[in-house]
């Protein structure tokens, strides 16, 4: 699976004012019309037509009247599948990104929860569509690195189809939130558990 398989990578976004990165600590994955809690269960519309792939691509929407969010676009062309990136480890870029969040926010809040993300790489709705291949926003080609076990449990911010355990992080990371940091002891489902 694609979400657990970008844990421990770094994505980066290199634009006019400056480059930024991030390792990636959290995602969750949403898989199209076989999911009830995804952009796409219901069908293509104008806002969420890049999930239908092809794949390689941001889908980047805008909720709650105030948060991007960021998602890597996963399934074959014409079925909707996408990664939401929710947190960062900060690699690159640190000043940029603590500006675009505020000064005073802690190291490890500079891209904890997607809103969070997108804001600190400078991503919104004008870079819905970009090619994570070609463009100006990409995952390194080079191996993860990931600093504790993967575990998994139920994704959060939603309300429907929440018993799927679809949320994938890095187990004790400052940078994860606090729903994956407080499972960190409950959840015992480390990465050779999860291959299924």
């Amino acid at each position: 699976m694609v979400a657990r398989a970008v844990l421990g990578r770094v994505l980066v976004h290199d634009a006019r004012g400056g480059r930024c990165a991030g390792r990636i600590v959290e995602v969750e994955a949403y898989l199209g019309a076989r999911d009830p809690a995804s952009h796409a269960f219901r069908g293509r519309t104008a806002r969420n037509a890049v999930m239908f792939g092809p794949p390689g691509h941001a889908y980047i929407y805008f909720t709650y009247g105030m948060h991007h969010c960021l998602n890597l676009v996963t399934g074959r062309e014409g079925v909707a599948a996408a990664v939401l990136i929710r947190a960062l480890e900060p690699l690159e870029g640190i000043a940029r990104m603590a500006r675009r969040r505020g000064l005073g926010v802690p190291l490890e809040r500079l891209a904890r929860g997607p809103g969070c993300v997108a804001r600190a790489l400078g991503l919104d709705r004008r870079h819905d569509g970009l090619d994570l291949v070609g463009g100006s926003l990409w995952i390194e080609d080079a191996p993860a690195v990931r600093p504790g076990p993967i575990v998994c449990g139920p994704r959060i911010g939603i309300s429907v189809a929440i018993d799927r355990p679809w949320r994938y992080w890095v187990a004790g990371h400052p940078c994860v939130s606090a729903g994956g940091r407080a499972r960190d002891e409950a959840t015992r489902g480390t990465e050779a558990g999860l291959r299924r």
